[in-house]
């Protein structure tokens, strides 16, 4: 069986794309790099625009930012909305992507026990 690269992986997360019925594994496939989570959690924290999204402190690429977007979007996590009277637009949590929130909060509670040096300034703000 080849090896799956990241530009590979699924992208719209159904049935058919899956690799296995797992629902970790499908999971994954949905959320499971380097920076789909920290989009999800920039979206969280009430950013909406592809610029907000590049200005995180983790300089995510623009073709990453990109794709992870659109894999966000056929996933059902997010969805684009207009913005500024039609002429621009940004994205949002659906339903399906806010219910990450516990995810996401079990996650960075582990990190202030586990990793050294780690802060959640970030999640104060609101």
């Amino acid at each position: 069986m080849p090896r799956r690269t990241e530009s590979s992986k699924p992208k719209s997360g159904g049935p058919a794309s899956r690799r296995s019925p797992c629902p970790v594994a499908c999971a994954l496939d949905l959320f499971g790099d380097r920076w789909t989570l920290l989009v999800i959690r920039d979206l969280f924290l009430g950013k909406t625009r592809f610029k907000d999204f590049c200005a995180a402190p983790e300089g995510i690429p623009t073709n990453l930012l990109s794709d992870r977007l659109e894999r966000l979007s056929e996933g059902g996590l997010i969805s684009r909305v207009p913005l500024e009277g039609g002429k621009r637009f940004g994205y949002e949590l659906t339903k399906k992507g806010e219910a990450l929130k516990p995810v996401l909060l079990a996650m960075m509670e582990w990190g202030l026990r586990w990793e050294e040096g780690t802060r959640a300034d970030l999640w104060n703000r609101n």
